[in-house]
Parts: structure tokens; sequence; C-alpha cells
């Protein structure tokens, strides 16, 4: 049997949508009679009726129907790869909408971001800094980017670079005038920049050791709900903060903080980039994704 025609099949299934040859012929740019011939021969081909037709109207029979209901995804879908390939070929333009945390932008903008926009000068990325996880569906985002422990659990999430550190860092000038800080309960003695989450409740800061971990509510006069924020109210000698290790490294190496606690590290999974499942991506988010995977590679 020969093999039917990607032309043939496309015919097929718009005169299976439009049940009519006239319609169907003017959508495939063809004549009526060179469609009606098309169809004849390919239901000899195949030795079985596709369709009945009468002067007045067109309908499929069991085993046009049959072929109709699976050809129209295979088909469907060959039209994206296609369109998908050509499009790589041409200027690729749009907006790229993310939710992200501030950790997550301040990661993307040192290490993604520039190389991204240079490759492809034509893609806007909108990057909205929320504390708060949002219905990224309902808000019009295109992904979102959390730690890998915050994403929703229906959602398809793609794991970007490795392990998160969370460190506790305070100035000199702090510690000068202040209590050592040898253990997790010595900062009850001590003034602490305090961590609001977007629920409202303050952040209760983490420690582990050898199976030992402990939780502190760590007293302060200052809250703030921004890591950078935090980091630079530690530099400025108002306290002992808590934040992600990226935030106070450069303070670190200058000089103008100091790492408290460094055995009692703990660490997050890292963080991820998710979109609702059978949700059909564009181009800018596919290109975004390959970005992020070359950038933040996955580290066991």
């Amino acid at each position: 049997m020969r093999r039917p025609s990607w032309h043939e099949l496309q015919a097929i299934k718009t005169l299976g949508e439009q049940r009519s040859f006239r319609r169907a012929a003017e959508m495939l740019g063809l004549k009526r009679s060179s469609l009606s011939h098309l169809v004849k021969t390919l239901e000899q081909n195949l030795g079985v009726q596709l369709f009945q037709r009468t002067t007045r109207s067109v309908s499929l029979t069991d085993a046009g129907q049959q072929l109709i209901d699976r050809l129209a995804p295979l088909l469907n879908e060959m039209d994206e790869v296609l369109h998908d390939v050509s499009a790589r070929r041409q200027q690729h333009a749009g907006t790229l909408r993310i939710s992200a945390s501030d950790a997550a932008i301040s990661i993307l903008l040192e290490k993604v971001v520039p190389g991204f926009c240079a490759e492809y000068p034509n893609i806007q990325l909108d990057l909205a800094a929320q504390g708060e996880l949002v219905d990224i569906t309902a808000a019009g985002f295109d992904a979102g980017i959390r730690l890998m422990e915050d994403v929703p659990q229906d959602m398809v999430a793609i794991t970007l670079g490795g392990p998160l550190h969370f460190i506790t860092v305070a100035s000199p000038e702090y510690l000068a005038s202040h209590p050592p800080v040898q253990q997790p309960q010595d900062l009850l003695q001590q003034q602490c920049i305090r961590h609001r989450l977007p629920s409202g409740k303050r952040y209760r800061w983490e420690y582990a050791k050898a199976g030992e971990s402990s939780e502190i509510d760590v007293p302060g006069l200052i809250t703030l709900d921004n890591n950078a924020l935090m980091t630079s109210a530690a530099i400025s000698g108002l306290g002992i903060a808590y934040v992600p290790s990226l935030y106070a490294e450069a303070a670190l190496q200058s000089g103008l903080l100091v790492e408290l606690l460094a055995d009692w590290r703990v660490q997050s999974a890292g963080m991820a980039l998710w979109f609702p499942p059978n949700q059909h991506q564009s181009m800018a988010l596919r290109l975004f994704i390959d970005a992020l995977k070359i950038s933040l590679p996955r580290q066991s």
C-alpha cells in the first residue's frame, strides 16, 4: 500500500472538519474536482470508504471518523514542530513574564539574563519579584521560579543549579560590641534583623548540625521582607542577618561581613522553574529554559 502524502492527509483532515467539498477545497487552495479525485484515489489505495457523499452533504464513515480522530493530533503536532523549526530561522520576539523570588531574580540577573538578552534582543523579560507564591496562570505569567520545596505539586518543575545555602552574617563592627555567637541559642542575646514572610509571620531561623536541629525565633528591633535589604542592614551594623549565601558573598570576600555559625548551616534543595502541565510553551519560554540549563546546570 502506498503511504499517503502529507498533502493528502491534510486534505482528508480538512474535509473531515468542514464536511463540504467546496469549503475544504477553498481552504486548501484546490479545485473541487481535484479534491474529489484526491479523496477517491486515497480511498482506493486504502481499500476503505472514508466519506459518505450525497448531492447535499458529506459525512464521515466509521472508518473515516477513526482515521480523523487519530490523524488530527499527529498533524497538529507536526504543524507545531514545523512552526518551531521555522521560528528558529527568524528573529525571536515577544515578552516572557516570570514570577520569582528576589533571590531567584538576583541569580538570573547575574548568570542568565546578560547572555540571554545578548542572544535574543527582541525577547523582552518581565521579571516580577514577588515574595508571595501566586497562581501564575491566573496572574498571566508564563512561569515561576521558587525554591523547589515551594513549587506546587501539580506543576512541572525544572531544577536549576544546586543546593542553596542559608548563612548567618554580621559586620565586624557589630561583633566587636556584642557577645560572641558560638551556637544558635546565643542569638537570643543579640540584635537580629528579623525576616517577615509573605504570610505576615516571622521566619524562624533554621540550624542543623550532627543530627541536632533547631528553629530560633530571634529577637530584634528591625524586621524586613527582602534578602538584599537584610544584607545591607547587616553591613550597616544594625544586627545579625540570616540570608541565602549569594547575597552575602561579595561582602564576605571584602570583609564587610563575617559568617557566624558556619558549622550549623542548612541548605535548600535549590531553585526550580515551574509551569502548568499540558500548557503550550511559547518559543520564548523554551529558549529561556534552554538558557537556564546551560547557565545553571543541575548539580547532584
